[in-house]
């Protein structure tokens, strides 16, 4: 099933370099252009750069659910679960090929922003915890974006489920510090699990790591941790049953 996802990128390269290029340009858009950094004193590149790996993980959800839309739509599905294939074997092949696409574009993201000027300056270990973070964030996301594309049924309504994706990546502290916030809309973004892992990647790399000092900041990175295992542990399970009791 994964390989069958990773076909598919040969067929649609305009959309693999789409959702490559979209990451680079909201970095470059927040960074050069429309600036930002509140309740941020000094450079703001260090403190965004990170708050954009994490954000990056939310992006590219819609393809998932369209994708997994279409498969429901198409009968695909139906010849599938004729097959001696485990329960589910569609959904995780879907989100292991979109994990590989999310290597690719977090690695282009580092990229770009040691080009603007971004230093990491933790130590090996330190890089790859914080890569391994990112990415159960995104594993947590993908399968969030499964169960709605299950929700949903049909390539029509991902549009309007989609939108839920970025009150979500926009309340965090991605781009702003939530000492910058009126104080019942900071702590609601402290405890966002995106503000979680951007916390803890900043704490990893050595940049500055902005906060309202509540726990949920204190304690960063245990929830960047939590929070995804919490959500796989509730979406996953959830998203394979949908698939198992299709047209039952």
């Amino acid at each position: 099933m994964t390989r069958r996802e990773l076909a598919h990128w040969r067929r649609r390269p305009a959309q693999v370099v789409v959702g490559l290029v979209f990451p680079v340009m909201m970095l470059l858009m927040f960074s050069h252009l429309i600036g930002g950094g509140r309740g941020v004193d000094g450079d703001f590149t260090p403190y965004l750069v990170p708050g954009m790996f994490t954000m990056t993980m939310a992006f590219g959800l819609e393809a998932t659910m369209l994708a997994v839309t279409q498969d429901l739509g198409k009968g695909v599905v139906d010849r599938f679960r004729s097959m001696p294939m485990t329960d589910g074997a569609l959904l995780v092949g879907r989100s292991v090929a979109d994990m590989a696409q999310s290597v690719v574009g977090l690695a282009v993201l580092i990229t770009v922003g040691y080009a603007i000027g971004w230093r990491w300056h933790g130590g090996l270990t330190s890089f790859a915890g914080a890569v391994g973070l990112l990415l159960l964030l995104r594993f947590a996301m993908l399968w969030i974006g499964v169960h709605l594309a299950m929700v949903a049924g049909r390539p029509e309504m991902v549009q309007a489920v989609q939108i839920l994706v970025w009150p979500a990546a926009f309340l965090s502290n991605a781009i702003a510090s939530p000492a910058s916030m009126p104080p019942w809309l900071g702590a609601l973004v402290e405890w966002n699990p995106m503000s979680a892992t951007a916390t803890a990647v900043r704490g990893l790399s050595g940049d500055p790591g902005v906060s309202g000092g509540s726990w949920a900041a204190a304690n960063a990175g245990l929830l960047a941790v939590a929070w995804p295992v919490f959500l796989v542990a509730v979406f996953l399970p959830s998203a394979v049953k949908r698939f198992r009791n299709l047209g039952r």
